[in-house]
């Protein structure tokens, strides 16, 4: 038995910054309104033509893969996280694959929204964990900005979101005290209509219906999300799972040098750092300026913070993230 390694990081977000003063230009908003309910202060939207979910892993990968020291041939197996795919099909995995030139190796898709990429890199700690593979690229991207209701209609959905893309390199580790430690995956579907895009699905529709639906008032092609009721059960389920794994390591709040958890909304993380008396070195966020970034938001936070020296070899660093679904997942790396 293995344990696996994070041994490469890297993010990539669009040029393009989009403050809440502009949004304020073309929906009934204001810079207060956003902050005081979200935190954000701005986000990146992609330009079209010019970045992709793909293109966008693919240049968050390829930074990471310069960083963990490993060639690209070197890469065993590939996991991408995404609510926003290029295609419906195929998944992004294969171009991923395709664009950074690797051998033929297999890529799987995971959609588990704002837990995606905790999800992802559970998938991968297992593959290595048993030896079947010994380097796995895992990559968190999303493209929001082309699907959301930038009008009043949808402000309350549309200002939270934003374009990115965050990768890790997963290496096999022989030191069992070092690496992933463990991680813990939960789901509960009764809720999967209260965060949810509906449309366009095969559930009950045909395609010819969908391309005969001209219909400007749809909604169901835009994100709805029960915004009071996400957030009571977010804060409840972050609780648990981040508890759930310092039990399972014989951890306890102490141990803890850094929290990195899903970037959905500072109000949750502020509310989650009080919760368990973390100081704001214990707790990376930056909603603030990316927003959500659904499954890339978590690979995004934790570049930044290694990046800026807040994680350090011996440290204990805790991802933990709750979104759509909902689902909902923690992990425990000693780094």
């Amino acid at each position: 038995m293995y344990h696996s390694k994070i041994s490469g990081l890297g993010f990539y977000v669009p040029s393009n910054v989009v403050t809440n003063d502009d949004l304020s230009k073309i929906m009934d908003t204001n810079d207060e309104w956003i902050q005081e309910r979200t935190g954000i202060q701005e986000r990146r939207h992609i330009e079209k033509g010019k970045d992709t979910t793909t293109s966008m892993g693919v240049k968050a990968a390829q930074i990471a893969i310069e960083r963990s020291g490993i060639a690209k041939a070197d890469i065993d197996f590939i996991v991408f996280a995404t609510l926003s795919p290029d295609y419906y099909f195929p998944g992004p995995g294969v171009l991923v694959q395709r664009d950074l030139g690797l051998k033929t190796v297999g890529a799987l898709d995971v959609r588990n929204q704002c837990s995606g990429f905790v999800y992802a890199l559970s998938v991968a700690d297992q593959y290595i964990k048993t030896g079947m593979y010994k380097n796995v690229l895992v990559i968190g991207s999303e493209v929001h900005s082309a699907g959301l209701d930038m009008t009043t209609r949808g402000r309350s959905v549309s200002v939270i979101f934003g374009d990115g893309a965050g990768a890790a390199v997963l290496s096999r580790e022989e030191d069992l005290s070092k690496g992933i430690l463990s991680t813990h995956l939960h789901s509960e579907g009764i809720h999967a209509e209260e965060l949810v895009l509906k449309a366009p699905g095969m559930g009950g529709r045909w395609v010819t219906d969908i391309l005969a639906d001209t219909n400007a008032d749809d909604e169901s092609y835009f994100p709805y999300m029960n915004g009071q009721f996400v957030f009571k059960n977010a804060v409840v389920r972050f609780t648990e799972v981040i508890n759930e794994a310092l039990e399972t390591n014989n951890l306890s709040v102490a141990d803890i040098d850094m929290l990195i958890p899903h970037q959905a909304n500072l109000r949750i993380s502020q509310y989650i750092q009080k919760k368990f008396n973390l100081n704001d070195n214990q707790v990376h966020n930056n909603v603030q300026k990316y927003g959500n970034t659904t499954a890339a938001s978590i690979p995004i936070a934790l570049t930044e913070a290694w990046e800026q020296g807040k994680i350090k070899s011996g440290d204990t660093v805790v991802l933990a993230a709750f979104g759509s679904g909902f689902t909902w997942a923690s992990a425990i790396i000693k780094w």
